[in-house]
């Protein structure tokens, strides 16, 4: 089943183009690695699909409910919420601007967090919560709004291995209900691990399998040509790292 796909898409602000040529399909089950720098494009592209932003140039067909996963570390955390809280949110598109989230709501919202493993804590204050727990509760939001396409924003930032593999479970049982993941990340370690990667840099560089578009190329027009190789690893074979050409060139608006 297809969610999502973009046919030589274009979009950006004020008549500037932020992304162009980019060309891609999602499935049910898909887990894609977004691939690029900081300032690359990646959450222009994801605005584009939860339809926040018109395509300047180019298709772009949505086939199911979408929904982002922003960073927990741009979440505000002195903000007197609990986990419960947030994942309600989720549920407001749906009702009018006068209605309040009643029992039913309430009782996706919970639903909703004991899909991520999170049901004791409920009751919990967001910003007391781990980053990984934090960003979990981000998930259930978005699962309460019975999205298909899920869009994270560098899920993984900021997060210790332990975290980082709980949420890398929780990213394939979604898949395994046929849920399509997005993943927005400018690792290339962690892409090399997903179904397929996007390498996008102000335009598309490669879109496919991992093993058959991480090539030298892909990846030198996608950090503008700053790759390091590491030493080999235990099965005899290099390493690639990138050393993001833009690391710290934030995309603003985009």
């Amino acid at each position: 089943m297809r969610l999502a796909q973009a046919r030589g898409l274009a979009a950006g602000y004020g008549g500037r183009t932020a992304i162009e040529n980019v060309s891609f399909e999602v499935s049910a089950g898909d887990r894609i690695a977004v691939l690029g720098p900081n300032g690359g494009g990646k959450t222009t592209l994801f605005r584009v699909l939860l339809g926040e932003l018109t395509a300047a140039r180019g298709e772009v067909q949505i086939d199911s409910r979408a929904a982002t996963v922003p960073q927990t570390e741009r979440s505000r955390l002195d903000y007197p919420v609990t986990a419960l809280d947030v994942a309600l949110m989720g549920t407001l598109p749906r009702l009018r601007w006068w209605e309040r989230p009643g029992r039913r709501e309430r009782d996706d919202a919970e639903k909703a967090l004991e899909a991520v493993a999170l049901s004791a804590e409920s009751d919990e204050s967001f910003g007391s919560l781990s980053g990984g727990q934090r960003q979990r509760v981000l998930i259930a939001r978005a699962l309460v709004q019975d999205a298909r396409l899920l869009l994270l924003d560098e899920p993984f930032s900021g997060l210790d291995a332990a975290s980082s593999g709980r949420l890398s479970d929780l990213i394939d049982g979604l898949a395994n209900e046929g849920r399509g993941v997005m993943i927005a990340t400018h690792d290339l370690e962690q892409a090399q691990g997903w179904d397929r990667v996007l390498c996008l840099n102000r335009r598309q560089f490669a879109f496919g399998v991992p093993a058959e578009v991480l090539t030298r190329e892909a990846l030198e027009g996608t950090y503008g040509g700053h790759i390091v190789e590491l030493p080999q690893g235990d099965e005899g074979s290099p390493r690639r790292a990138i050393l993001p050409a833009h690391h710290h060139h934030h995309e603003g608006s985009a």
